[in-house]
């Protein structure tokens, strides 16, 4: 046996490695299910020889600490085998969104240094034209996917090695494990670049807070490809030797299916996802007694769906709060908090300091409104290749969310508003999910985004755009004079524009920017 050079052998022994929490899983439970994918399924030990054969492979092609590999693939067992041995090799894993255009595909294969691409088989020809668009991709590795194998490429069967032992090669615990990419409504996506340390607290955290153990089973149904699948769910999961069964895209019926079938005790989805169950017939047949905890993120839900969800699941529910660059969460909103405190955003988890900041940098007491700031070792390294963009987000030694928000008298966090949500009109301003949330209390909104759109006299006319609920007709005038109860005058929406569907991105979050292009000239021609 070749000796380890004496910086590997100390690195092996006390690093921190996101790969390496599936390795001690593997050597704890290797009789476990690890992962199911339709028929297919893993033990832990098969799961881990398998991530071992792909790293050695990968490794065999000259991929090392600190090389780019980007990964386009939907929900399954490929997606998660190829990150997991991205994190025992030191290679930074780059998952590609598949709601974004080929060009902005071809941009962030281009900033990230990607030097190969791992996708799966139906994606192959949608992306050809960004893998072409950058010169540093040497290879695509062509993954099974959903789709008929792509001739001429490599095949990830292909890349296994023969030995299935795990690498033992120096990673440092600061070291990148992914370049996740920020939506660019104005500009270019940023990259978020996550570290071991980070994304292992933040498992640690999560398995903690929301009491994952070994004897849970997991639903992955939003995308792998962002941060709140897997950070919050995935990796915790695999860090204590639970089951994760994949489910490529949500359904209702699938899903509530699954619940009865497989016992799933943990589920993590939209508001608008409990939403379409709870309108389900199937709900009202399906026996959904094993579930312990259903979490929520993206967006707290209207207060009568709360109730309405944990009364048809009795279980308890969480939200999540947070974004991309905190791995992803900040806050918890708890069980017990949920019918007493609706609307609220939560308490900061375990490794997370949490604090209100005025604009010179002054921390704010209780009661008082500002920006929302972190500090903690979840907290993202920078932004790639953007030094000015990440000195100014960590400015004053706190990590600024953009997000507004405050803390009131039980130490529970309230949020008003993305920053650039913040509506400016006739000199007030006003937080577009306050006047969301009234719109929620009537019963004939199904989903509603309130937004600012230009206007001459008003400088930014508060406008809601809604989604009526099933089987109910919306009638802006009535909608809007009921609101009056609810809301001061200057708050009233000028306008409510009924629509079918909102605009979402791939994980599911309300395209704002998008509503504010497509009905800029709302108002054209009005003065009052």
């Amino acid at each position: 046996m070749t000796p380890l050079a004496p910086e590997i052998a100390e690195n092996l022994v006390h690093r921190v490695n996101v790969g390496d929490s599936l390795t001690r899983t593997a050597s704890r439970h290797p009789d476990r299910t690890a992962i199911v994918d339709g028929e297919r399924s893993w033990t832990y030990a098969a799961f881990d020889a398998w991530v071992n054969r792909l790293a050695r492979g990968l490794a065999a092609r000259g991929y090392g600490r600190g090389d780019a590999l980007a990964l386009a693939a939907g929900n399954s067992a490929e997606f998660l085998v190829t990150y997991y041995a991205c994190a025992k090799l030191g290679v930074v894993c780059v998952p590609v969104n598949l709601g974004w255009r080929c060009d902005e595909v071809a941009y962030v294969l281009q900033d990230s240094g990607a030097r190969g691409i791992v996708v799966e088989a139906q994606l192959v020809d949608a992306l050809a034209s960004a893998v072409e668009q950058s010169p540093g991709v040497a290879d695509v590795i062509v993954a099974p996917g959903t789709g008929a194998p792509a001739g001429g490429h490599l095949l990830l069967e292909d890349v296994l090695d023969a030995d299935d032992g795990a690498p033992e090669v120096l990673v440092g615990d600061r070291d990148p494990i992914t370049y996740l990419y920020t939506s660019g409504t104005t500009s270019a996506p940023k990259g978020v670049i996550g570290n071991h340390l980070a994304i292992y607290l933040e498992s640690i955290t999560m398995a903690l807070e929301a009491k994952f153990d070994e004897n849970d089973r997991f639903v992955a149904m939003l995308p792998m490809f962002h941060t709140a699948q897997l950070n919050t769910h995935c990796t915790p999961a695999i860090m204590v030797g639970a089951t994760i069964h994949v489910l490529r895209a949500f359904d209702p019926a699938t899903l509530l299916a699954m619940i009865e079938r497989e016992r799933i005790t943990q589920i993590f989805g939209l508001p608008m996802m409990y939403r379409a169950m709870l309108d389900h017939p199937d709900l009202a047949t399906r026996d959904v007694s094993s579930l312990r905890r259903a979490c929520y993120a993206m967006a707290p839900m209207p207060e009568a769906q709360v109730r309405r969800a944990i009364e048809a699941f009795g279980c308890d529910f969480y939200l999540l709060f947070g974004q991309t660059e905190m791995s992803p969460t900040a806050t918890l909103f708890r069980p017990e908090h949920q019918l007493t405190h609706p609307g609220a955003v939560g308490t900061p988890v375990v490794n997370v300091q949490m604090a209100i900041m005025g604009p010179d940098g002054e921390l704010l007491p209780r009661g008082q409104e500002g920006e929302i700031v972190y500090r903690g070792p979840h907290t993202m390294t920078g932004y790639l290749h953007r030094p000015e963009a990440t000195a100014e987000v960590f400015a004053h030694g706190w990590f600024h969310s953009g997000d507004i928000g405050r803390v009131d008298d039980d130490g529970i966090l309230w949020f008003t508003d993305r920053s650039k949500d913040v509506i400016k009109t006739g000199g007030e301003n006003v937080a577009s999910l306050e006047v969301e949330r009234a719109l929620y209390a009537d019963p004939v909104v199904g989903e509603v985004a309130v937004l600012g759109l230009p206007h001459e006299r008003w400088s930014e006319a508060i406008t809601a755009v809604v989604v009526p609920a099933t089987g109910a007709d919306v009638d802006p005038e009535t909608l809007v004079k009921e609101l009056g109860g609810r809301l001061d005058r200057y708050k009233l929406p000028k306008s409510v524009i009924v629509v079918d569907e909102l605009p979402r991105t791939s994980t599911g979050k309300i395209q704002k920017n998008v509503l504010r292009e497509r009905y800029a000239g709302h108002y054209e021609g009005e003065g009052s």
